[in-house]
């Protein structure tokens, strides 16, 4: 092969890639469009792959968008505890013997934790 080819950016799995964007998004000001994602994330990655990332992404209710121009303007929909809370949850959804998974991961905690999720469950105490 004679014609040099641009190095792209290293072959990482789609959730890399997806959790690289999500926290480029929740870093920026506001909504951001494929373009702007492309310029600032680097990496080598094609205007088509963040388009393709984005609009998975989406489809997972990971982000919003809105149009803007001729493009969408994407946002997550909500901050990174957030996120973590949605796992959470989605993972006790997934079971169906949710008293024993809640009462492991109570076990689990630490006092300091065990004591907050009291605070938390029990506001008026």
């Amino acid at each position: 092969m004679g014609a040099h080819t641009p190095e792209r950016g290293s072959k990482r799995p789609n959730g890399a890639r997806e959790a690289e964007i999500l926290d480029l998004l929740q870093r920026a000001d506001g909504a951001l469009t494929p373009r702007e994602v492309t310029e600032r994330i680097g990496g080598g990655l094609t205007y088509n792959s963040v388009v393709t990332i984005l609009t998975r992404m989406h489809t997972k209710q990971l982000l919003t968008r809105t149009p803007r121009g001729r493009a969408y303007a994407y946002a997550p929909v909500t901050d990174d505890p957030g996120f973590a809370a949605r796992r959470m949850r989605s993972v006790l959804e997934e079971r169906s013997d949710r008293q024993d998974v809640l009462a492991r991961f109570a076990d689990g905690l630490s006092t300091a934790d065990a004591d907050l999720l009291r605070q938390l469950l029990e506001p008026d105490q």
